[in-house]
């Protein structure tokens, strides 16, 4: 499968701090929607043979594919979408939680999305889509330390 840049900050919480400070940078929201956009450029490359319908993340208005990869005890998570802002909620999902352990994502709430203000200035389609991409993590997580006989912390 793909190579991924994740995870960049060396936690979780890390990585909510970093994100909060840049957006931090920006005084209105049309230059955080440009950021957002700009983020979701960096994304790493899909390959197409992922676009499938068994990865599709149907909660989503934009189309949306997400493969998850265990490789020991972390997991990596690759997503793309057609839609170039929902693009960049990925890239900030995965900044936080892809290359983590299933018990650092199970220990770890998303909270860079109210700290930034997306919760405030998202549609409700991307809230939506945003929440499930990110219930779709966390309940790989569980289950991937259900299989390791691990509770959740």
């Amino acid at each position: 499968m793909s190579t991924s840049p994740f995870p960049i900050e060396p936690t979780c919480i890390a990585a909510q701090e970093a994100i909060a400070e840049e957006f931090g940078f920006f005084s209105d929201w049309s230059e955080r929607y440009q950021y957002l956009i700009d983020l979701g450029k960096k994304l790493p490359s899909f390959p197409e043979a992922w676009k499938t319908e068994a990865n599709r993340l149907t909660a989503c208005q934009s189309m949306v594919w997400v493969v998850i990869e265990n490789k020991g005890d972390r997991m990596f998570i690759h997503a793309t979408s057609d839609s170039t802002i929902v693009s960049g909620l990925i890239y900030l999902a995965l900044r936080v939680y892809s290359g983590r352990t299933a018990g650092e994502i199970t220990a770890t709430e998303p909270d860079y999305i109210t700290r930034i203000g997306l919760a405030k200035h998202l549609s409700p389609t991307r809230s939506n889509g945003l929440a499930a991409l990110l219930a779709m993590i966390r309940e790989h997580a569980k289950r991937l330390l259900a299989s390791q006989g691990q509770s959740l912390a």
